[in-house]
């Protein structure tokens, strides 16, 4: 995984609460056993007639907005659970998620594939929003070692929780596996003072 240590970026408002794994990633494309790929098809219903010509007035498809910081709704990834929701996100080129409240599987899913989700208070999630209405290009500025989200045109800023050992693996780029491989030495000191 990529290290992920701050990030200043642009804003995607999609103020719409209650979205679903199904409606961030329909079922019809979870055929694949891979990451890539799933970018083009994220809010597939939601940015494409059925005829497949882009929606233009869904938010993905505003070029006024773009970034690597998609501000949702309270209740997002909420459903079914589905690793390829994170997977969709993260292909699309965000990096980060922002909501007043995630869905516990979804949660952990972006923390395990390197996807941060941030929660915020309802009343920071509304300045976030009133700061991309007054602002298309209002930039956030996230820091995970302080754990902090500051609205740049504003300096309003607020903190947010997160796992410490999902914390360090997001600093340092690594996923479960390569947690373990990194304290390879420890695990050996140990065995050999047996």
């Amino acid at each position: 995984m990529k290290k992920f240590e701050k990030l200043t970026s642009a804003i995607v408002p999609l103020n719409i609460e209650n979205i679903d794994t199904d409606q961030i990633i329909p079922a019809r494309f979870l055929k694949a056993t891979t990451r890539e790929g799933f970018g083009e098809n994220l809010f597939r219903d939601w940015r494409y007639n059925g005829d497949n010509t882009l929606k233009l007035d869904f938010v993905l498809n505003d070029p006024t907005y773009s970034g690597q910081i998609l501000v949702a709704g309270k209740n997002f990834g909420c459903g079914s659970s589905r690793e390829h929701a994170a997977w969709a996100i993260q292909d699309a080129g965000f990096d980060v998620v922002i909501s007043s409240f995630f869905a516990d599987i979804f949660k952990g899913n972006a923390l395990n594939n390197g996807l941060l989700p941030v929660q915020v208070s309802d009343d920071f999630l509304s300045a976030i929003f009133a700061a991309v209405a007054a602002n298309h290009k209002a930039q956030l500025n996230v820091d995970l070692e302080n754990q902090t989200v500051t609205i740049a045109d504003t300096g309003e800023s607020t903190g947010f929780e997160i796992n410490a050992y999902k914390r360090s693996c997001l600093i340092h780029g690594y996923d479960d596996i390569d947690f373990i491989l990194n304290q390879k030495h420890l695990i050996q000191e140990f065995e050999q003072a047996k």
